[in-house]
């Protein structure tokens, strides 16, 4: 994959916007605008890019931090969306894991419960 800092930057913007859009639809149509039932977190994981190429040097520029154990990259709570509902955080992830997967990467929406 040949990216310039730009597209990366962009396409990270367009993964955040993607599950920003998701989570908060999910929200006001299935929780009808509350926060409720299950809590937890959720993450979108950037896979197979490893840290001390181009790329991913471009991806910790863009703001995407390296998970220590997985040796992938992530974005915690992608959405950016300050609820606890587990639900709405994986709705937010899926969308910004299949943004990464439009552009070549390989990427998994993944969550726990709290």
């Amino acid at each position: 994959m040949n990216f310039t800092q730009n597209q990366i930057n962009t396409i990270v913007a367009e993964a955040r916007d993607a599950a920003h859009q998701a989570a908060t639809n999910y929200f006001h149509t299935v929780l009808r605008g509350q926060d409720q039932y299950a809590c937890g977190f959720a993450w979108v994981d950037i896979c197979g890019v490893k840290g001390n190429t181009k790329l991913g040097r471009m991806l910790k520029a863009a703001g995407v931090e390296r998970s220590d154990y997985k040796k992938c990259f992530s974005i915690w709570n992608p959405s950016g969306l300050p609820l606890q509902n587990v639900d709405v955080k994986e709705a937010g992830a899926s969308a910004a894991a299949r943004v990464f997967e439009k552009y070549g990467f390989t990427a998994y929406a993944g969550s726990r419960l709290d």
